[in-house]
């Protein structure tokens, strides 16, 4: 594993941090009877919805995480970051059966799936970890785009004993994020991480 990779990140609504709190990160499937806020683009989820993991499940029926959140879904939700925050979640959820690691965004079509620890190889993380996922050729910009949103994918639920804190992007948000944590009484660190949100 890249020395780099640390913990694993959801981008998640602050609303939805008591439901977090109380049943963990959840996959599509699971979450779609709860009453949650989404930050997931309709077409990308359109895109997800038929996908089936290669002798495992549906994409839907797993939690996605993030190697590093500073990626276009976090880009593309800049108007809203002032009510979202960053899940940061332990590595040692990567131990739990089942896990799947993609190359790159698990809705893209050129994705590919691997078991974990192998597939942590096939990543390149110096695409995961750049800033930018800029390039003056055009095929080369967007596999690294692409591989800006590679996933380990946890099947059903990522329980919140896995979950050691929280980002935000600036110091009004932190409140606001620290002020749901001591409502619930959960006692995990929040911290400004202002260029993971693109400032």
């Amino acid at each position: 594993m890249s020395h780099r990779v640390v913990e694993l990140h959801c981008i998640m609504p602050i609303d939805n941090l008591p439901s977090v709190k109380q049943r963990g990160i959840l996959s599509h499937d699971r979450a779609k009877p709860v009453p949650h806020a989404s930050v997931a683009k309709q077409e990308i989820q359109d895109r997800r919805v038929g996908k089936t993991v290669p002798n495992g499940m549906r994409l839907h029926q797993y939690a996605n995480l993030y190697f590093c959140a500073r990626n276009p879904m976090l880009y593309l939700r800049q108007e809203a970051h002032g009510n979202l925050c960053v899940i940061r979640v332990k590595l040692a959820v990567l131990d739990l059966p089942g896990v799947v690691i993609s190359d790159q965004n698990a809705a893209s079509d050129w994705v590919r799936f691997y078991s974990y620890p192998d597939g942590l190889g096939r990543i390149n993380f110096d695409y995961v970890f750049a800033d930018w996922w800029s390039d003056d050729h055009e095929p080369t910009m967007w596999r690294k785009k692409a591989t800006k949103c590679a996933e380990a994918l946890i099947p059903n639920v990522v329980n919140p004993e896995y979950i050691s804190g929280f980002y935000t992007c600036d110091e009004q948000t932190k409140r606001k994020v620290d002020g749901v944590l001591n409502q619930l009484n959960w006692g995990l660190p929040t911290t400004i991480n202002s260029h993971l949100f693109f400032r």
